[in-house]
């Protein structure tokens, strides 16, 4: 069996070697340096084509190679110029690099590494700056992209970039380096990471500064995910930077520009009791993707096993008199009822009975279609919209998904979630930022439950209405703001504001943002009082956020063809050139103009593999030009290049799915394509692994019934470790077997589930609410039977009963 992946001639592996990156972090924003190592192993002269993903907010702002002591800095140029320079330089045997954003989906981007002489080395450096989302604890995340997973094309749909990806089974032949510098006006409280790091270095006694490395021998097979955590990071913020003074006069890199970071506080009364009401819409990916384990560790699930968990939590968690419906995709889409149904036993039964009955049997990943069904349902009066959207991430159509989320966006908020290593960052923050909501990734160990459970306690928050944002300037001073009007605020969560500051004072230095909304008919006025001296020497990365942050929002006007196209492309290269950030109007172009001995001989192109799924067979390049011969090597993994793109399985053997098929090949060692076919015995289906063990937790949520309530039966006595019996004999007098099942249920939650209480919060306030509206007696007395039955030490009040 040849290596999988792309390989040479003599079945080595593609010529990059390593990736260095630093990372220096300064409060809110991350800018990043990655160093990628080539070298020609080839004979003749060597193209190589590396596809790699970044996060959807970064902004790309500067890109140069080095070869031998000779360094290239790279220009920003309109794209089909870049090209043509690039065409034009290769063809004549000179050296030149290429970088461009795909036009489908933001967060992939493609270099071109040119004309690389037998034995050569190229160092490319590329550096990015990125917002860091803010987590539920708090913390900020910053995400270094390694895995791409193959994205389904919808059928008729042309390729881009994003089907140009290479395959990789197991680890790539490079690895990864990378350190980190923290720096914050905030001491830094601690840094956590889903890989093994280095131990923590304070560069001052406030903390305020620190340093840490990932640790060596680091594998590049999967994201590295870091988490900062400063003391009050809750706390809103502003960072003034000033501008170039060489930038044209007016400019947005010649003023100063201001970042504002605000966390709206909601009134204590207000958020004491969350809505009851709205019609909350499940849409779950079905695709053989879906089939992929969370993680390597022990105990590990499949998504779709993790994800079937979710809904079972979700569907409980759920309260009385809201509507809901669960849509399942993959290459097609079904829904289990024509329109939302109200929310009851009857509907939560039915809705569970289909939900253990999921698998991932429905191709590939085409989320475009079921959501127009669903914005093609009317809404129900006074139960506002709530989407949560559960997949994995691999779409081709990422804008064309995004566009229609933002068109529906004044009837839904839409709460997305990312499953698994490669889901897409561009797709699933993007569908949230759209669709007024918020995004989740659940990668390495984390529990998909917790994190949905948190976006539950969003979409049940009151509507914030009437959003104005206001600035109170000095004399002299004036205000552009960059970003779009904020349209969502939720507890706890960030808001970014960018804007450029022009004029000169006149005398203040303090200028103040005052953000005014209403929260269930009352007024709430959150403000920042910042200082407009510019911050101490940061480089540009304001700046270059800010000017992202308009393209970003002009590309969006370009596709809805509502306005100018040609005035709004040129704007984007003019915007893209002047701060040097990317755009899918423009490309990073690098030429060695200065190499003295032209490149002679037959032109092999490579393309570098990214550690993902199986994907097809890569196509033609687009580039055939002054009759350079070129060899393409383009190896998917053995044979499953001649495989279609997940197709839907139909016939006796839909329930094993194509897929799951192909992985099972892998792990087997098999070489025969009748692997593929192959239908499984009798024998071997009737000797099924046993099922794992029930999480205790879950097995409580399951038996809880729509209302709120437990029935008092052998099944929740079983949850506790108990018979039925002891459970019935020390029921208090005058108390109701179902009050009696739920009152211990809410104790055992709260004395042995206490530190996953952000999964069953809800199913608790609906016990709690239930309990109260029946005749209980002496409650005191229940709860301190109840104790010693489970062994436990719980309050009367803390139950919230």
């Amino acid at each position: 069996m040849v290596n999988c992946g792309l390989v040479t001639e003599k079945n080595e592996p593609v010529p990059l070697k390593s990736i260095s990156v630093e990372v220096r972090v300064q409060d809110h924003v991350a800018t990043v340096s990655s160093t990628l190592q080539y070298v020609n192993e080839e004979e003749r002269p060597l193209e190589a084509l590396f596809v790699f993903p970044l996060p959807a907010d970064a902004a790309v702002c500067h890109f140069s190679a080095k070869i031998g002591e000779q360094e290239i800095v790279a220009e920003v140029q309109e794209r089909e110029t870049a090209r043509d320079q690039y065409d034009d330089a290769v063809s004549s045997g000179c050296q030149a690099f290429l970088l461009e954003e795909s036009e489908e989906s933001p967060d992939v981007f493609r270099l071109s590494v040119g004309c690389l002489s037998p034995g050569q080395n190229a160092a490319v450096t590329i550096i990015y700056v990125t917002e860091l989302a803010v987590q539920a604890d708090h913390s900020l995340r910053f995400c270094l992209p390694a895995v791409l997973n193959p994205r389904y094309t919808p059928a008729g749909s042309a390729a881009g970039i994003v089907s140009e990806i290479s395959s990789g089974c197991g680890s790539v032949p490079y690895t990864l380096t990378l350190s980190v510098h923290v720096s914050s006006p905030k001491p830094i409280s601690k840094l956590e990471s889903s890989c093994t790091l280095d131990p923590l270095v304070f560069l001052h006694s406030d903390h305020t500064q620190a340093t840490v490395n990932l640790s060596p021998g680091h594998m590049f097979d999967k994201d590295v995910e870091l988490f900062v955590y400063y003391q009050d990071t809750h706390q809103p913020s502003a960072i003034v930077e000033a501008g170039v003074t060489t930038a044209p006069s007016g400019s947005l890199m010649r003023d100063p520009v201001v970042m504002i970071s605000l966390y709206p506080e909601f009134p204590e009364e207000v958020m004491s009791s969350l809505v009851t009401q709205g019609e909350f819409v499940l849409v779950i990916d079905r695709s053989g993707s879906m089939d992929e384990m969370m993680h390597n560790g022990t105990g590990a699930q499949t998504r779709i096993e993790s994800a079937k968990d979710t809904l079972l939590l979700l569907l409980k968690s759920l309260p009385m008199g809201c509507y809901f419906n669960i849509y399942e995709f993959g290459s097609r889409f079904e829904f289990f009822y024509p329109q939302s149904v109200e929310y009851n036993q009857d509907t939560m039964d039915q809705a569970l009975k289909r939900v253990k009955e999921m698998t991932e049997d429905m191709g590939g990943t085409e989320i475009l279609q079921p959501l127009k069904h669903i914005y093609s349902q009317p809404c129900y009066p006074d139960h506002p919209r709530q989407l949560f959207i559960f997949t994995d991430g691999e779409v081709f159509n990422t804008k064309e998904v995004l566009d229609l989320v933002k068109h529906h966006a004044h009837s839904h908020r839409c709460f997305s979630f990312g499953i698994g290593e490669g889901a897409s960052t561009a797709l699933i923050t993007g569908m949230a930022r759209e669709g007024s909501g918020h995004a989740q990734f659940i990668t390495g160990t984390d529990r998909m439950q917790p994190k949905v459970m948190q976006s539950l306690r969003f979409a049940l928050q009151p509507a914030v209405v009437n959003i104005s944002v206001d600035w109170t300037l000095p004399d002299g001073i004036t205000v552009d703001t960059l970003s779009p009007p904020i349209n969502v605020l939720f507890q706890g969560q960030r808001s970014l504001i960018y804007a450029q500051l022009k004029g000169e004072s006149s005398g203040g230095s303090e200028g103040t943002v005052t953000v005014k909304y209403s929260l269930k008919d009352q007024p709430v006025t959150n403000q920042l009082h910042f200082c407009l001296k510019p911050t101490e020497e940061t480089g540009l990365p304001i700046h270059q956020l800010a000017a992202r942050t308009l393209i970003r929002s002009l590309e969006q006007k370009e596709r809805s063809g509502d306005a100018d196209v040609e005035s709004i492309r040129s704007r984007i290269v003019e915007l893209s050139v002047q701060a040097g950030v990317s755009s899918v109007r423009t490309a990073f172009i690098a030429i060695n103009k200065d190499s003295r001995q032209t490149v002679k001989g037959p032109l092999l192109q490579r393309r570098v593999p990214t550690h993902c799924l199986c994907s097809n067979c890569i196509g033609p390049p687009r580039r055939l030009k002054k009759g350079i011969p070129f060899v393409i090597i383009c190896f998917a993994c053995c044979f499953a290049c001649c495989i279609p793109a997940e197709p839907e399985v139909t016939g006796p053997e839909q329930k094993i799915g194509l897929m799951t098929k192909v992985r099972n090949f892998f792990r087997c060692g098999s070489k025969t394509e009748a692997s593929l076919t192959a239908q499984p015995d009798s024998e071997s289906m009737n000797e099924a692994a046993p099922d794992p063990p029930k999480d205790p937790l879950l097995q409580l949520v399951s038996l809880q019934k729509a209302s709120g309530c437990w029935e008092l039966d052998a099944t929740l006595a079983d949850v506790f470790g108990k018979t039925e019996d002891e459970l019935t004999n020390q029921k208090p007098a005058q108390v109701d077997g179902s009050v009696w099942a739920t009152l211990l249920a809410l104790i055992w939650l709260y004395g042995c589930k206490i530190e996953q209480q952000v999964e069953w919060q809800f199913v608790a306030m609906k016990a709690a609410s239930w309990i109260g509206s029946q005749k209980v007696g002496d409650l005191s007395q229940c709860v301190c039977v109840g104790n010693v039955l489970l062994g436990c030490q719980v309050t009367e009040e803390t139950l919230g009963i």
